[in-house]
């Protein structure tokens, strides 16, 4: 009777200790790749959704405001998909601290892609939607790599191992 409390037990820590203790071989080995091909994904996912949202409001409301509406939207969609699939985390303590952290990272990426519609507007005022989306779509490729930096060392630091 003990044995078998004892291994239903065991089965119930090791599949997620089996995910992160499995052998792994070549670079998925190491956490960071595991987890930079995870944020990939969610950031794919969120960048198509985010320049959605742009195309979508920009007529409506100016390129700045757009911007930042799809921003917003597209963050907490992003933290919330990072926290699970990327991270791993899947309990709901700190989920709100972690979202806050997440906006704060958002911040960032607004005043990057903010301030490169600022600057293509100052260099082409004729600027057109088109490049209004490539400026920021460049512009959040630099703020991504800020974004997995910030989230892996500071917001999810403690699921980095995963």
């Amino acid at each position: 009777m003990e044995t078998r409390a004892v291994a239903t037990a065991q089965r119930k820590v090791s599949p997620s200790r089996s995910l992160s203790t499995r052998h792994r071989k070549g670079l998925l080995k190491y956490p960071v790749v595991r987890q930079l091909i995870r944020f990939t994904g969610v950031g794919i996912v969120c960048t198509v959704t985010s320049l959605a949202l742009y195309a979508v409001l920009r007529p409506w409301i100016g390129a700045q405001p757009a911007n930042a509406a799809a921003l917003i939207i597209t963050s907490v969609m992003n933290t919330a998909m990072n926290r699970r699939l990327t991270f791993k985390i899947a309990d709901k303590r700190r989920v709100l601290q972690d979202h806050l952290h997440g906006l704060l990272v958002m911040a960032l990426a607004l005043v990057m892609t903010g301030g490169s519609l600022a600057v293509l507007h100052w260099v082409r005022p004729e600027a057109d939607v088109a490049e209004e989306l490539w400026t920021t779509t460049v512009a959040g490729w630099f703020a991504t790599a800020a974004r997995f930096w910030l989230l892996r060392h500071w917001i999810f630091r403690r699921a980095r191992h995963i």
